[in-house]
């Protein structure tokens, strides 16, 4: 996604999320993609779509559907603020089953700023 006129921000995708989006079924694909759309034109995102994960540098972007909760970690590149950010980069994603999943999604988003030098 380029910055185009209706656009705030790009939205890149790392392999990683390439590879769990691809293994979605078309429904939650349909869902993320609305969601990405919503970041890519708003400058404000509603908590609906996108929170910040509390005492880490990484926002969610969550996905609902039914009882499934679907969950993509990114970071903003630019900016600290998710709000003032021109890009933003969805790293690692994982169904939600609880809050301790939590510390190894944050690990493992980690290593692929690192492995994939986004930062």
């Amino acid at each position: 996604m380029e910055i185009g006129k209706n656009n705030i921000r790009v939205v890149l995708k790392s392999k990683e999320f390439d590879l769990y989006f691809n293994s979605l079924e078309k429904r939650v694909q349909e869902k993320y993609d609305y969601a990405i759309l919503i970041m890519g034109t708003q400058k404000v995102v509603s908590t609906k779509f996108v929170k910040k994960i509390q005492n880490t540098e990484f926002y969610e972007v969550l996905v609902s559907i039914g009882y499934n909760e679907y969950r993509t970690l990114l970071i903003a590149t630019d900016n600290l603020n998710f709000i003032e950010a021109k890009q933003v980069v969805l790293l690692n994603s994982f169904q939600k089953k609880d809050t301790k999943q939590y510390k190894r999604e944050i690990e493992k988003a980690r290593t692929i700023l690192i492995k994939e030098e986004i930062i």
